[in-house]
């Protein structure tokens, strides 16, 4: 299988596309499969290494992954015999983006998010 065209690469990320992640990050499990995926950072995982760490059915795991490609949301490459998954960092950040780009702009002014506030 090979890796699916971004979002990010046909300009950036619309409202249309913005619901279609949000739609697909909306089951817990599916952040818990994306967060492990952020975490593991641009090598990715393997199906097996995420099922192992989500002790999740394989076929459960299958479904959740195939929701989150549709999406845009991660990347799967076969590299061998293995199925590497990997966030698609691109489109993550154009999610961010599109949500933040017109922060506090009511206000009268544009701020950049400090992303070590809470």
């Amino acid at each position: 299988m090979e890796s699916k065209t971004l979002k990010m690469q046909d300009g950036p990320i619309g409202p249309d596309d913005a619901a279609e992640m949000f739609a697909a990050l909306g089951a817990p499990v599916r952040l818990s499969i994306l967060r492990a995926l952020v975490r593991a950072g641009q090598p990715g995982m393997t199906v097996g290494a995420l099922q192992e760490r989500l002790a999740m059915p394989a076929s459960t795991l299958s479904h959740h992954l195939r929701a989150l490609v549709q999406a845009d949301v991660i990347t799967q490459e076969r590299e061998g015999r293995s199925l590497i998954c990997r966030a698609a960092f691109p489109n993550l950040e154009g999610l961010a983006a599109f949500l933040l780009t017109e922060c506090c702009a009511d206000q009268g002014e544009t701020r950049k998010v400090d992303r070590d506030a809470s």
